[in-house]
């Protein structure tokens, strides 16, 4: 089979044996996986957790299981599945124990055939493409749980989300589709059409707005948002604490940037306010099964900018190409 292989500077295609599944495990016949921030910067090096030397890269793919080990009951030959951004965290709270990351710490799925265990595999909506199945376990499950962790009723509430990255692309899909209000941010006046087709009522250009949050408080007649899903951190945090209600929420998802590697939240903000900061780091086995559910429930087809074949031009892409939706790499047929 084809793999590819972590060997800084660069990403390099290698030939190797077939694997063959042992016990509790499936091989997975990749046929698509996508791209993450995390990729860059394992790439680069600058990743929060080491990587090993030589890793399969990449956390998100889809494929079928061609060939399953002995004593495993949760999937059978020719089922679709993706694997979990957390092979180990299965439900419950994050543990130190369970931190182990496809891709960075263990092998991931750019590679023609993959081992997965099979609690760590979960099965694809039929509807859904390869391409679009591979777009689940990081971007898609991450808005997921930011949507839906605080524990708090969703219909008829407020979301905010921070520009036009796969994270928020997703969050706008799944808070629509969970029946709230949806209000966007964006430097780029050309993309609010495309938005508002995913599913945004509103669409507030920071460029000509910087400060947005009292756009925000407008059109939600003063009471400010129920949600802001933060995907930027430093440059946004005291606008999306100003942006949300009284007891309303923030999502943190990043906490440094090319300027910055510290939230600074000012005093007039946070002393206005008695809104909660969460934290977010993806999500269990089990939030991915109920964001699958979801997707297959209603249908909903997630946002591909651009399919590549050639690894390197996409990892190129991903990082030069203001994408628009998820940018996939095709490992076999569609």
């Amino acid at each position: 089979m084809r793999t590819y292989r972590l060997r800084r500077p660069e990403i390099v295609a290698e030939e190797a044996p077939v694997p063959e599944p042992g016990p509790a495990e499936v091989l997975v016949r990749v046929h698509a996986a996508s791209l993450n921030k995390r990729d860059l910067l394992i790439l680069d090096g600058t990743y929060s957790l080491p990587a090993r030397p030589g890793v399969i890269p990449v956390s998100d793919g889809a494929g079928e299981v061609v060939a399953a080990g002995p004593g495993v009951t949760r999937f059978r030959v020719g089922d679709r599945v993706v694997g979990s951004y957390w092979p180990r965290w299965h439900d419950g709270r994050l543990r130190p124990e369970l931190v182990d990351q496809p891709g960075c710490t263990s092998d991931g799925m750019l590679t023609e055939y993959a081992l997965l265990g099979e609690q760590a595999a979960v099965a694809v909506p039929e509807h859904l493409s390869w391409a679009e199945a591979a777009t689940l376990p990081c971007a898609a499950l991450t808005a997921w749980t930011s949507l839906t962790g605080g524990g708090k009723p969703l219909p008829g509430r407020t979301v905010v989300t921070l520009g036009t990255g796969s994270v928020s692309l997703f969050a706008v899909q799944l808070a629509r589709l969970l029946g709230c209000q949806v209000i966007v941010t964006t430097s780029r006046a050309g993309n609010a059409d495309r938005l508002k087709a995913l599913g945004a009522d509103h669409v507030i250009d920071y460029t000509a707005t910087p400060d947005w949050s009292r756009r925000v408080r407008e059109l939600t007649g003063g009471q400010g948002a129920d949600l802001v899903v933060d995907t930027a951190g430093p440059a946004t945090i005291d606008q999306s604490v100003r942006a949300a209600a009284l007891y309303g929420e923030v999502v943190v998802l990043i906490t440094r940037d090319a300027t910055s590697d510290r939230l600074e939240i000012s005093h007039e903000a946070y002393a206005s306010s008695l809104a909660t900061l969460r934290r977010v780091f993806v999500g269990h086995r089990t939030d991915l099964e109920d964001l699958c559910a979801a997707v297959s429930a209603h249908g909903l087809r997630p946002v591909i900018d651009r399919a590549f074949t050639d690894v390197q031009a996409a990892y190129r892409h991903f990082r030069e190409g203001s994408p628009f939706g998820k940018v996939v790499i095709e490992l076999g047929p569609a």
